[in-house]
């Protein structure tokens, strides 16, 4: 089949990546429409795939009126590289991954011709939105993202999306359940193999923390630095390596000098080799995941848990609706998100007890099994294989 693949942001984003992967792998011819990333060109080519980026850069941290602006703008060049490469290779399935949501309406022209349109929702818009700009959900804006959510769902010919309370959450909000289909974002055995990246004996001299993400003020970072400062006199070596970039980086540097921690809080320069952050996240003590709970967190789930588990590294994880019905007791050490206190005591206990951090990785790596990417990758070849034949 030929497919094609419209998503903002391609490199940043590990799901979309595995997916085309997946689609490649299958046999199938994709074309990816993207935004443009520093030190790549513009048409980038190899088996199977043909990568295509529109001359535009995301302002990361922009607020709401730049972010509508940039979505907009790549929605209208989408749109007509889309329809001019439909009218080339005649797409079987054309394949969106939000945000936006209304980025699926690049599809209409191949749609209206014959092609099948695949949804791929990562995140609940609405509640991102209300998250992000002001906690009054029922705002105009609000309500007019929710009402381009419900359309674009009933645009689509089939929605994945990551998580149970997301699919539960989009059929109360209006959606047919039987065109959803949740594919988890399970890490790739093939990058985050333990094989390849073995975990070494606990020194007793050192205790590294580790956490890998965008540095934005939601992923939790600031009560990362708090707890840091108040176990760096009581455990020796203690020291958070935080990789990733993001608006936040400053001030989290500030902090860890108002703190008197800088000497134990250490920032990447920004994203480092894959093979590098992997060999990082294997040889760390304990992977940090201290996302700051609200209406959105509560329906997703960090995809860098999956990570730490394949690689089996154990974890402190701040607690959410969809962590909770994901993995259960007996996976991870919870902490109360937030809470800097508590996020310390859960980080002491592990390291007081490095036999119950292995039992935790252990545990971690029985309850993703069915939940891992080979078994997802299946379901969302399927379903792409499912809208080919119809």
């Amino acid at each position: 089949m030929r497919v094609c693949v419209v998503r903002c942001h391609y490199l940043r984003n590990s799901r979309v990546k595995r997916e085309i992967d997946a689609l490649v792998l299958a046999g199938h011819e994709v074309d990816v429409v993207c935004l443009k990333e520093p030190g790549k060109p513009a048409v980038e080519r190899g088996p199977g795939l043909t990568i295509r980026r529109v001359p535009l850069r995301h302002d990361t941290g922009a607020g709401i009126v730049r972010l509508l602006f940039e979505y907009g703008l790549f929605f209208l060049l989408a749109t007509a590289i889309v329809a001019a490469l439909h009218a080339r290779r005649r797409f079987d399935v054309v394949q969106v991954n939000s945000v936006p949501d209304a980025l699926v309406f690049v599809a209409l022209l191949p749609k209206l011709t014959g092609a099948r349109v695949l949804l791929d929702v990562q995140e609940p818009m609405p509640e991102f939105f209300a998250t992000r700009f002001g906690p009054g959900r029922k705002r105009p804006l609000v309500r007019l993202i929710a009402a381009l959510e419900r359309w674009s769902i009933r645009f689509a010919d089939a929605t994945i999306t990551v998580t149970e309370p997301m699919r539960r959450t989009f059929v109360a909000r209006g959606a047919s359940a039987h065109k959803l289909t949740v594919v988890m974002d399970g890490a790739d055995e093939r990058v985050f193999d333990p094989d390849r990246f073995p975990r070494a004996e606990r020194d007793p001299n050192r205790f590294v923390l580790i956490s890998h993400c965008t540095i934005e003020p939601q992923y939790g970072l600031d009560t990362a630095i708090e707890a840091v400062a108040l176990l760096a006199e009581e455990i020796p070596g203690l020291c958070l390596r935080i990789f990733g970039t993001g608006s936040q980086r400053a001030e989290l540097r500030a902090l860890a000098e108002h703190l008197g921690v800088a000497d134990h809080v250490w920032f990447s320069e920004g994203f480092v080799p894959l093979d590098q952050l992997v060999a990082e996240l294997a040889a760390a003590d304990v992977g940090v995941v201290a996302m700051k709970r609200d209406p959105f967190r509560d329906l997703t789930l960090a995809g860098k848990m999956f990570d730490f588990i394949a690689l089996g590294t154990p974890m402190v994880v701040s607690i959410t609706t969809s962590v909770e019905e994901t993995f259960g007791d007996g996976c991870f050490e919870p902490f109360e998100s937030g809470n800097a206190q508590d996020l310390a005591r859960a980080l002491r206990r592990l390291h007081d007890e490095p036999e119950l951090a292995h039992k935790y990785a252990q545990r971690a790596s029985e309850v993703v099994r069915p939940l891992s990417w080979p078994v997802q990758r299946q379901r969302y070849l399927d379903v792409v294989a499912a809208l080919g034949r119809s």
